[in-house]
């Protein structure tokens, strides 16, 4: 009866962009609304020739998919050891805390030129802006996450000798997680928002020096094809996250499982 219904769902999602792609359709014999929002006739034209015709969007792709994956894994690493360090510090955390407040108060994006004279125009620069977005997003929910551990659990476990290397195991790591799958949901879509930007903002290739380019030029249909092919990787990266979180959470109770105990 549920798979039925998640059906029945997944064909009203499908039903739903169909009918968006006919109104845009309908509303784009207008030229008017083609020049500022395109054709998405001509959009997936675009699309097949990146992948299929000339196929010369691999490298500029495989570029801003390497960015987005090492600023995922470097930002999800960093924001993780720093949340059970200042998790576990209290004397450490009250003294970083407003240094931590004043770092994410800061619009990352104005550090973009920095990062191109330090790191130069290839992808380190990219990596570095949107490490500085996926790590804050980490860092408060693992910080919250070991902050969140019941005082009661602790006491038990002490109090069965575990040591302060079993609780982190055993106790602070399995309270963080959670709220670090959550965090890494917005971190994928962090990831792609800081590697497109740095491109966006100097770069000789990658998907957003292409939205860049095409923009030069108000090729606005071809500016939509590279938002259509980023959405799409960032939904497939989405994806791969869920089914490692599915994975690795099994010890945690479904939606109901909770109410029938």
């Amino acid at each position: 009866m549920m798979k039925t219904g998640s059906n029945f769902l997944r064909l009203w999602q499908v039903l739903l962009l169909v009918i968006l792609i006919l109104i845009w359709h309908v509303a784009s014999r207008s030229q008017n609304v083609a020049f500022f929002f395109g054709e998405p006739w001509q959009v997936a034209q675009r699309i097949w020739a990146w992948f299929v015709t000339d196929a010369d969007i691999y490298r500029h792709l495989w570029i801003t998919l390497s960015e987005t994956v090492l600023a995922f894994a470097i930002g999800t690493i960093t924001g993780l050891a720093a949340g059970l360090w200042l998790g576990l510090s209290p004397g450490a955390s009250a003294l970083l805390d407003p240094y931590i407040k004043a770092a994410n108060s800061m619009p990352r994006v104005i550090l973009a030129p920095i990062f191109g004279m330090w790191f130069g125009l290839g992808i380190w620069s990219k990596v570095a802006l949107a490490v500085t977005l996926v790590f804050f997003i980490v860092f408060f929910n693992v910080y919250q996450g070991v902050r969140e551990v019941s005082t009661t659990i602790l006491d038990n476990a002490r109090m069965l000798g575990a040591d302060r290397r079993q609780l982190l195991r055993h106790v602070y790591l399995p309270s963080a997680t959670s709220w670090v799958f959550s965090s890494l949901h917005t971190s994928v879509g962090l990831a792609f928002v800081g590697a497109v930007v740095g491109e966006y903002l100097g770069s000789a290739s990658g998907v957003g020096y292409l939205i860049l380019q095409a923009e030069g030029t108000l090729d606005v249909n071809t500016v939509f094809a590279g938002i259509v092919v980023l959405t799409v990787f960032a939904l497939v990266l989405d994806g791969v996250v869920t089914i490692v979180e599915k994975r690795l959470m099994k010890w945690q109770p479904r939606a109901g499982e909770t109410e029938k105990l």
